[in-house]
């Protein structure tokens, strides 16, 4: 049985959703937010982690908030920064102001090979209570059941072959058994390198794509044009 990984931006949702809706909410409450749950062990965690990352002992909130700020000008995969998106994101998607971006075509062929008995996955540089968080209080309802685990940067890079194959390991699968979804070129040659079979996501509304095209066993423009089975044999 081939088991599936998945991207999340460009993949199963929109990029716009997260570059939109989700960088400007988390980005206007990163100040108030680290403040007034300061002395929390979640954010003491998420403090200490981000004044290691710059070679400090300590940060304070305002300090870490305008390095969180400058670390989302450039779009920096750091785990702190994640890590407190997603507690931000999560008062946002429990009190109904955010509700998660699923593609149509992809819940429908999520929830198809779920039932197909094809285990799902998740890789992402959100991290995984953020990816929990938008496929619960998604616009299809709560997805999360269908998933058999989720994988973040805490894993890796996902543009180094390795993070690969630290998931085949961590799923105890082999990495051409592995169909790893993803609408990033580096991503993709990643996988490849790593021995992962992979589809690239092309939606026609995701950003044009200039460089040279990554080597891949599908280009599909929807979920609708994957047939995981074949991949998986082919």
């Amino acid at each position: 049985m081939p088991a599936v990984l998945t991207d999340i931006e460009g993949t199963t949702g929109s990029i716009a959703f997260v570059r939109d809706v989700l960088f400007p909410y988390a980005r206007e409450r990163l100040e108030s937010f680290l403040t007034a749950r300061a002395g929390e062990p979640e954010i003491d965690r998420v403090l200490a982690e981000a004044a290691g990352e710059v070679g400090r002992d300590r940060i304070g909130p305002g300090e870490a908030a305008a390095l969180f700020r400058t670390w989302m000008d450039e779009d920096r995969k750091a785990t702190p920064l994640k890590a407190l998106q997603g507690l931000i994101w999560e008062r946002g998607y429990r009190d109904g102001t955010l509700v998660g971006h699923v593609y149509n075509d992809a819940a429908a062929a999520l929830r198809r090979w779920h039932r197909a008995g094809i285990p799902l996955y998740v890789y992402s540089s959100g991290s995984i209570a953020a990816q929990r968080l938008l496929f619960r209080y998604s616009g299809h309802g709560d997805l999360t059941p269908l998933f058999a685990g989720h994988f973040d940067t805490t894993t890796g890079p996902k543009t180094e072959p390795a993070s690969f194959r630290r998931i085949a390991a961590a799923i105890d699968r082999p990495a051409p058994e592995i169909v790893f979804l993803s609408d990033g070129a580096a991503e993709i040659r990643a996988a490849n390198a790593a021995g992962t079979r992979t589809v690239w996501m092309v939606r026609p509304e995701n950003p044009p794509f200039n460089g040279d095209a990554p080597p891949c066993d599908l280009r599909a423009r929807s979920f609708e044009d994957i047939d995981i089975a074949a991949l998986a044999v082919g």
